[in-house]
């Protein structure tokens, strides 16, 4: 069974994407959203614990936050895939639950 992971807080507030991070298991997937976005970026202090565990679940940040947030897709880590509103109902639809980091 997979679960599709979301983080909306920002990674410099609070400890959600670190949780989420060690609670993740192969196969998972991790959707960064409102400002848990800032977790998918390449030079953000979470960078290389986030690039790491691209290597067992997959990594979406919610498109349409990046976007609001003024950030360029391009300063994003190469492992990580920004989806829009029918991408997130997407891998809703294709994870057997969904588990939100608050």
């Amino acid at each position: 069974m997979s679960t599709l992971h979301t983080v909306n807080k920002s990674p410099f507030m609070t400890q959600s994407l670190v949780s989420c991070l060690n609670h993740c298991k192969e196969g998972d997937a991790i959707l960064m959203i409102e400002d848990g976005i800032y977790g998918g970026l390449a030079q953000g202090q979470m960078a290389p614990l986030v690039q790491e565990m691209g290597k067992k679940v997959s990594l979406y940040v919610l498109q349409p936050d990046v976007t609001a947030r003024g950030v360029d897709t391009a300063k994003l880590l190469e492992e990580v895939e920004a989806v829009d509103y029918s991408g997130f109902v997407d891998l809703v639809t294709k994870h057997d639950r969904t588990q939100a980091w608050l």
